[in-house]
């Protein structure tokens, strides 16, 4: 309680208030709830309240998982696991994060060291499970988070492999969260858990009520002006401009950064120690605008983020909500406006249609297409430079390399296919 007073919490969530009664009594949960309706909050502390209330168990040595939250990217993982800092301060339990990407020393010796709540994706659980880093036999609640989203990036085989390693569904309690309790979701919460309560928000009350959505029509080349136009005019706080590809990513923010907007590009190809550093600097303030695909549209709480723009509309009208989701979170009210353009306008009707509603529209003035500065290229790594082997200042460059082997005579064994055994 003295952690739910922290994280400033007073009253709570449609998901909260169907979710807690049921999860808390030991029941199984397969909810349907979006990101940013606080189902975090729930799960965490349904699963926080067993562990204080149950017998630690007999495992001796290190300190084996108590309960495990699988999540499906590492931007989820690490969100949880902030919120669960929060929430479980003062409760002494131990929290454990493990994900791809980096830290894998740093997060075995954790798990070594032991920990009662372990967080994390599951490629990387699987690689320390098999190594025998951490055992399932002690799990006594299982949290899957998204799970819609691990059908999407393939990962039901590997939650599976996990699932039937831990105590049966009647020794444990799972509880499962999705955008969508689909066919192929509900079947698996079925095979895996005990007579789950199901649970379903309706698509108005999961949709934040505070957004303020508006859309624009703009030709295709009047989407950076109207852009620039708009942050001109708005002064966003911090907003988060979504795209669809990497490519118009870095288009947009060299257009920011020429035109004398700071921002920063957050996509799937940046490393991992990069996009933590990104984040934390948009979540201090340092950055106030962010250039993001869809890998931001799930997972991320961030507080404050006044403005969303859709500069490309989502094909999946799933990922509108999502995106959207990124303002008005926990009570507060924020903007979002999308550009229905002539290479992405043909979503917006099954966008419309899965959100029961139309989004209204805004003319566009001619004041609002300002007319752009060159846009600032990134700058690119340049090669290091190769060094030959052997003589004095032997450097050489890859042609120069190239070349050499070019001149090398016909029949020689470098050249010769049945020399080399080719």
């Amino acid at each position: 309680m003295q952690g739910v007073a922290d994280a400033g919490f007073s009253t709570c969530t449609p998901i909260q208030a169907e979710t807690l009664p049921a999860a808390l009594a030991g029941q199984d949960v397969a909810g349907q709830a979006q990101t940013g309706t606080g189902k975090t909050a729930a799960f965490l502390l349904a699963v926080m309240t067993r562990l204080l209330k149950a017998n630690p168990g007999s495992d001796k040595g290190r300190r084996q998982p108590r309960a495990l939250i699988l999540a499906p990217t590492r931007e989820l993982a690490i969100q949880i696991h902030k919120d669960a800092q929060l929430l479980g301060k003062h409760t002494g339990l131990r929290l454990g994060l493990v994900y791809g990407g980096s830290g894998y020393e740093s997060q075995r010796k954790q798990l070594e060291q032991g920990v009662d709540i372990l967080i994390g994706t599951p490629g990387r659980l699987i690689d320390y499970f098999k190594q025998r880093i951490f055992h399932l036999k002690s799990i006594d609640v299982v949290v899957l988070d998204e799970a819609d989203r691990m059908f999407d990036l393939g990962f039901i085989k590997d939650i599976r492999f996990l699932l039937r390693r831990m105590p049966p569904p009647e020794k444990r309690q799972s509880l499962l969260f999705s955008a969508t309790l689909s066919f192929r979701v509900t079947e698996l919460a079925y095979e895996h858990m005990n007579n789950p309560k199901l649970i379903r928000i309706d698509a108005e009350q999961v949709t934040a009520t505070r957004v303020n959505e508006s859309i624009y029509y703009p030709a295709n080349t009047e989407k950076i002006p109207l852009l620039l136009g708009l942050l001109g005019r708005l002064r966003p706080e911090r907003s988060i401009i979504f795209v669809n590809t990497k490519q118009a990513a870095e288009r947009v923010w060299g257009y920011l950064e020429g035109n004398g907007f700071k921002a920063a590009v957050l996509s799937g190809d940046v490393p991992q120690k990069k996009r933590i550093s990104l984040l934390r600097r948009f979540q201090e303030g340092e950055l106030s605008i962010m250039v993001a695909t869809d890998v931001a549209a799930r997972g991320l709480h961030i507080e404050g983020v006044t403005h969303v723009f859709n500069y490309d509309l989502p094909q999946d009208e799933q990922d509108y909500v999502h995106r959207i989701g990124r303002t008005a979170r926990a009570g507060a009210s924020g903007e979002a406006i999308s550009f229905a353009c002539e290479q992405y306008a043909f979503s917006l009707m099954d966008i419309e249609a899965y959100i029961g509603h139309r989004i209204p529209t805004r003319e566009i003035d001619t004041d609002l297409l300002i007319n752009p500065k060159p846009p600032v290229r990134k700058k690119r790594s340049s090669p290091r430079p190769t060094h030959g082997r052997g003589g004095k200042g032997g450097s050489q460059s890859r042609h120069e390399r190239t070349r050499r082997r070019r001149r090398r005579k016909p029949g020689s064994p470098s050249n010769d296919p049945a020399a080399s055994g080719k």
